[in-house]
C-alpha cells in the first residue's frame, strides 16, 4: 500500500472491522503476491527498447524493482514496425496481481518505443487503455499520461539500461497501454479525480500486496507482539511506505517498532487497546488520516472517500475567507486542498492530526497509550502533527 490518493481503487477485499480478535487459521496458505501495472510496463518497455536498437525481444525479460529485486516476466505479445515516428518495436506482458482482487488482474499491458529528439531524453505517452490528467491536484501535470512518478522512473532506467547496452542515448518515446483499460477503468476512481481515457500506471515498490483484511490484521497483532515482547516502548503504525520512511527518518526505529498499519487504524487500535504500548506514532497520509478525524476507522477508498465539505469547514474554523472555503469544497483531491490551505498560511493538517488523535484515543478507551500524530504529504514529508497526549476516559 501506499499514502497517496487513491486512483485503481478497487484493488482490495472488504476489510477492516468486520474481523474478530483472533489471528488467522494456524495452517492458513500465505496470500501470493504480484506484480504493479508499473512493473509490467517496465518489463514491456524493456522489451521493446531491445528490440529497437536491432536484438531479438529478450522473453523472459528481468527488470529492478525499487528494492532492488529483479523479477523477469514472460513476454505475451511482439511486434515491430514502421509509421509517422519511424521505426518503432511493441512488446506487452499479462499483468499477475497474484492472489489481490485488482481490477487489471489478468489484463494486457502493452509499451511502444520509438525514436524521440536527440536530447529529449524518455518521454512518455498515453496508448489506448491509459488515462490522462485533466484536474489539478494529483502528482502529475494535467495534460500528462497516467503514468505515475515511480513507474515512470523505472521504465526510464530500464530502456536507459538497453540503450547504454547499445552504445546508443536514451532519447525515447515509450507509449504504455492496457488492453480494455478505458472499460477497466469505470470500476475505479480515476473518473472523479479527472483521469480520462482509461487506466493510471501504478506503483511504489513495484509488488502488490494482497488486500486481505484476516491476513493483514493478524500481521498488524503479530508485529505489536512482537514490540512488546522485545520490550519497545513506543512503536509507530503507518499508512504506507512513505509514512513508514519519514517515521524512521526522524525517530531511526528498528523494524520491530514499525506496524503495517496500512487502511486498518481501527483494527490496530483495538488491538493496543487490550495489548498496550506506552507511546503509539499513528502516521499517514493527508487524505487517509483526514478520514480517521472523521472518525472512520477504515482508511480505504471501499470505505469512505475524501468529504471536501468537512474539509471546507475545518479551513472555515481556521479562519479561511469565503473563497477559499469555496474553493475547497469544489477540490479534486485531498492534496489540492492542503496546497490552499499552505499556500494561505494555514495549519490544515496541524488541525486534522489533532481531530485524528482524538478520534483514536476514543478508541483506546483510556488504555495506557500515548498517541502522536504526524500528517505526510505525497512526497512524505511531515506537514503537520499533534504531540503525544493519553487519553483521559
Amino acid at each position: 500500500m501506499d499514502d497517496s490518493d487513491d486512483m485503481n481503487a478497487d484493488s482490495g477485499s472488504d476489510g477492516g472491522e468486520t474481523v474478530g480478535d483472533g489471528a488467522v487459521p494456524e495452517h492458513a496458505t500465505p496470500l501470493r503476491r504480484g506484480w504493479t501495472t508499473g512493473t509490467c510496463a517496465t518489463a514491456a518497455a524493456r522489451a521493446a527498447a531491445e528490440a529497437l536498437f536491432g536484438r531479438d525481444f529478450p522473453d523472459p525479460v528481468a527488470v529492478t524493482l525499487p528494492g532492488g529485486q529483479t523479477p523477469a516476466f514472460a513476454l505475451a505479445v511482439t511486434e515491430r514496425g514502421e509509421g509517422p515516428e519511424g521505426s518503432w518495436a511493441m512488446a506487452g506482458v499479462v499483468k499477475d496481481a497474484g492472489d489481490d482482487p485488482d481490477v487489471t488482474h489478468g489484463a494486457l499491458v502493452r509499451a511502444r518505443v520509438w525514436a524521440g529528439a536527440p536530447g529529449s531524453g524518455v518521454t512518455f505517452r498515453a496508448g489506448p487503455g491509459v488515462g490522462t490528467v485533466t484536474l489539478p491536484g494529483l502528482p502529475l501535470p494535467v495534460g500528462e499520461p497516467a503514468i505515475n512518478p515511480v513507474p515512470r522512473t523505472m521504465i526510464a532506467h530500464a530502456v536507459g539500461e538497453a540503450a547504454q547496452a547499445a552504445g546508443l542515448s536514451p532519447d525515447l518515446v515509450v507509449e504504455v497501454g492496457v488492453e480494455n483499460g478505458e472499460v477497466l477503468a469505470r470500476r475505479t476512481m480515476n473518473g472523479r479525480l479527472g483521469i480520462v481515457g482509461g487506466l493510471s500506471i501504478l506503483g511504489t515498490t513495484g509488488i502488490v500486496v494482497p488486500y486481505s483484511c484476516a491476513a493483514w490484521i493478524a500481521s498488524i497483532q503479530r508485529g505489536i507482539d512482537v514490540a512488546r515482547a522485545a520490550g519497545l516502548t513506543h512503536v509507530a503504525a503507518c499508512t504506507g511506505d512513505l509514512s513508514e520512511k519519514a517515521v524512521v527518518a526522524r525517530y531511526g526505529f528498528a523494524e520491530q517498532a514499525l506496524i503495517d498499519m496500512g487502511d486498518f487504524a481501527g483494527g490496530t487500535l483495538k488491538y493496543l487497546r487490550r495489548h498496550p504500548v506506552p507511546r503509539l506514532t499513528l502516521c499517514g497520509g493527508f487524505a487517509k488520516f483526514g478520514k480517521l478525524a472523521r472518525g472512520l476507522m477504515d482508511l480505504h477508498s471501499k470505505r469512505g472517500s475524501v468529504d471536501f465539505d468537512w474539509l471546507a469547514d475545518r479551513l472555515a474554523e481556521l479562519g479561511a475567507g469565503p473563497e477559499l472555503v469555496a474553493g475547497a469544497r469544489g477540490a479534486n483531491t485531498a492534496a489540492q486542498v492542503l496546497g490552499m490551505a499552505a499556500a494561505a498560511g494555514l495549519p490544515l493538517a496541524d488541525h486534522v492530526a489533532e481531530l485524528a488523535r482524538h478520534a483514536a484515543l476514543a478508541v483506546l478507551e483510556g488504555a495506557p497509550v500515548a498517541v502522536e500524530v504526524l500528517v505526510t504529504d505525497r512526497q512524505g514529508r511531515i506537514v503537520g502533527g499533534a504531540p503525544f497526549e493519553k487519553s483521559g476516559i
